[in-house]
């Protein structure tokens, strides 16, 4: 473990996304990566790939590439809608809005338990108040970045 940070929200981060991989797998067979993808696509469905791919972070051709064996494996439905050129939609079956909402409901009672868990009792963790912090942090992330990368110009020009 780090003092540092910046390297312990990296750990952190990889622990919780081990933590939940592992429960998930167990569960309900499915990686958290895989969850992950379903989940991301709960929040923004109906959507086509270069949007579920910006909000996952990730390229349009990664989504494209799983695409087809979630659509084979009943997790996803993909549909191109008529004069949208080439546009895929893509939402949840039934299937896989129940994997999205029991395994969901699952990870965070197994959060919360964690940050209620007594080895934290001389310093409780207010989980409400963490998570607003969070989504507050998360939310100023993006504002920060375009002065970052200007600021990053003029330091290597």
């Amino acid at each position: 473990m780090s003092d540092r940070l910046t390297f312990t929200l990296h750990e952190l981060i990889a622990e919780l996304d081990a933590y939940a991989d592992g429960v998930l797998r167990a569960g309900y067979g499915v990686s958290f990566n895989h969850f992950q993808f379903l989940a991301v696509l709960a929040d923004t469905e109906p959507t086509d790939m270069t949007t579920l791919a910006r909000c996952l972070g990730v390229t349009k051709a990664a989504v494209s590439k799983r695409v087809p064996g979630l659509v084979d494996a009943g997790w996803i439905e993909a549909e191109s809608p008529v004069g949208a050129g080439r546009s895929v939609l893509l939402s949840l079956t039934p299937k896989g809005a129940a994997l999205v909402r029991d395994a969901g409901g699952v990870l965070e009672r197994e959060f919360a338990a964690m940050l209620a868990h007594p080895a934290l009792a001389d310093d409780p963790i207010d989980a409400p108040r963490l998570n607003a912090q969070l989504v507050a942090l998360t939310a100023l992330i993006p504002q920060k970045a375009a002065p970052a990368a200007a600021l990053t110009k003029e330091f290597s020009a």
